[in-house]
């Protein structure tokens, strides 16, 4: 399945929103059934204007859980792993961390 596919039925609780920040192909298959059996709202955002101080401020009073969207982590000896992870769209949000 599609990267958008698994991200709509999998991290899109029901009633929930899925927002498609900047442009990705110009044409996709989705899964429409699923998204009106869920009841999802699809919004469209081309530009991050006037959204980072809401954002920040919706992270900062808890209501949005940020952790939950890291779905990968890799040690920094295995980054080349993440970026191929990155590219084929299996994770939401793959961190490296240079830590370990």
């Amino acid at each position: 399945k599609q990267w958008y596919q698994r991200r709509v039925r999998g991290a899109t609780k029901p009633g929930g929103s899925y927002v498609q920040v900047g442009y990705g192909k110009a044409e996709i298959n989705f899964p429409i059934v699923a998204v009106g059996i869920r009841e999802i709202d699809i919004h469209g955002i081309f530009r991050y204007a006037n959204c980072y101080p809401e954002a920040l401020k919706l992270v900062e009073k808890g209501a949005v859980d940020v952790k939950k969207l890291i779905t990968h982590r890799f040690p920094l000896n295995e980054a080349m792993k993440a970026f191929e992870m990155t590219k084929s769209g299996a994770g939401v949000k793959v961190v490296i961390d240079c830590d370990k």
